[in-house]
């Protein structure tokens, strides 16, 4: 049926203009936007790993100056090269500054360049602190460092991060080693090396595991988000086919009806009229369904192609693009120039002028004598948003429907 109107609605001649307007689109409700559905887990994700990243630096930071740097100021004179231990803390602080900095603003400083500073200055501050402060709090490296390591390899597999850990324990047992230690020392440096690994793996690999959770839920969030819109569009669209199944048969049944009743005769004009009014009616409820880029032009040349067909010279001209109207406003501006039409003699011209928040459609007859059967009321009244003019002379007849957005 579409594919014969399409091909009968050629012969109508049609002349088009644009003019500046919206693009066309879905008419009858808005459909879910696909790539923000998509794009809602990595919104999640990417906001739970933000969170991450500045507990990560706080961390840091926090220790690195709060902890580390009170003690290291308390026993300065007491380390074996202080310049060494107060210059590593500084480096590290304000590299771990730079690489917190450009962590939160995601673009991190390359991760395996900074892992060796961070190294190198671990192997100084051990070798700097002696033997009286290899373990005191002074010795700011067995708490902080860690942390730091963190925010290098932020993003990256946790194996990097053991293996920057284990390097970090071997350069602190080579200290222990070099002074001679006893079965308390080597007791103590199991102890901080367990609580160096302990925290920064726990910390690295627990925001990993929530960053991924957070991912999933999203992600099954919007599958059953769009799950739901889909079976809320199906519906929809179920119910509009039975609406216009509906107004299919209240088009076509009452003047079939009469006929198959022998209330009114085949050859009697005003039923011949009524059965080209349903008809068209008919056609242009069934064009209703086409995916089509200009639905409003699309069922009027629908509704145009009967008249056509028996003859009648028609001059389709349509004016810019229409914005996306429901299917009931296209009824409203269609229904009263489809019963004209049907109707019409000698020759017609309709047009068809859209702006971004109005449309017109008019018709323009030759008139004849005899009461209107099919058409509107002449004068003007409101459809709802759609208004109605109707005007006859003698000579013409002019009707008009128009939507204000």
């Amino acid at each position: 049926m579409s594919a014969d109107l399409g091909t009968s609605a050629e012969r109508i001649r049609t002349r088009t203009a644009h003019v500046p307007g919206p693009s066309p689109g879905p008419a009858d409700g808005p459909t879910p936007a696909e790539p923000a559905v998509l794009a809602a887990p990595a919104a999640v994700a990417h906001a739970s790993d933000r969170g991450a990243r500045i507990v990560a630096v706080a961390i840091a930071l926090a220790w690195h100056v709060a902890i580390g740097l009170p003690a290291l100021l308390a026993v300065r004179t007491q380390f074996t090269a202080p310049t060494v231990v107060l210059g590593g803390w500084s480096v590290v602080a304000v590299t771990g500054a730079v690489a917190g900095v450009r962590l939160l603003r995601g673009t991190p400083l390359p991760p395996w360049p900074l892992a060796g500073l961070l190294l190198a200055v671990d192997a100084a501050v051990f070798a700097a602190v002696g033997e009286r402060q290899l373990f005191a709090a002074a010795n700011w490296v067995w708490g902080t460092l860690g942390w730091f390591f963190v925010l290098a390899l932020w993003g990256r597999r946790v194996s990097g991060l053991v293996a920057l850990l284990i390097t970090h324990a071997l350069i602190a047992l080579a200290a222990v080693l070099a002074h001679g230690p006893g079965a308390a020392d080597l007791a103590r440096y199991t102890m901080y090396v367990y609580g160096t690994f302990s925290l920064p793996v726990a910390v690295f690999v627990g925001s990993a595991v929530i960053v991924g959770l957070a991912r999933d839920r999203a992600a099954a969030a919007a599958a059953e988000h769009t799950l739901a819109a889909e079976r809320a569009a199906a519906e929809r669209s179920r119910q509009e086919r039975r609406d216009r199944l509906a107004l299919v048969g209240a088009a076509a049944g009452r003047v079939l009806g009469e006929l198959a009743a022998g209330e009114v005769a085949p050859d009697d004009p005003q039923a011949q009229r009524r059965c080209v009014l349903a008809a068209a009616r008919l056609r242009r409820l069934i064009a209703e369904s086409d995916d089509v880029p200009d639905p409003l032009l699309h069922e009027l040349r629908a509704a145009a192609d009967l008249a056509e067909r028996n003859g009648l010279p028609i001059d389709l001209i349509a004016i810019g693009t229409p914005p996306p109207l429901p299917v009931q406003i296209r009824r409203r501006l269609a229904d009263p120039l489809t019963g004209l039409l049907a109707e019409a003699r000698g020759w017609a011209r309709l047009t068809v002028m859209s702006g971004p928040d109005e449309v017109v459609v008019s018709l323009v007859t030759p008139d004849r004598e005899g009461p209107d059967t099919t058409g509107p009321p002449p004068g003007k009244h409101d459809d709802g948003p759609v208004q109605h003019l109707y005007e006859r002379d003698g000579d013409i007849r002019w009707a008009q429907t128009r939507w204000l957005g």
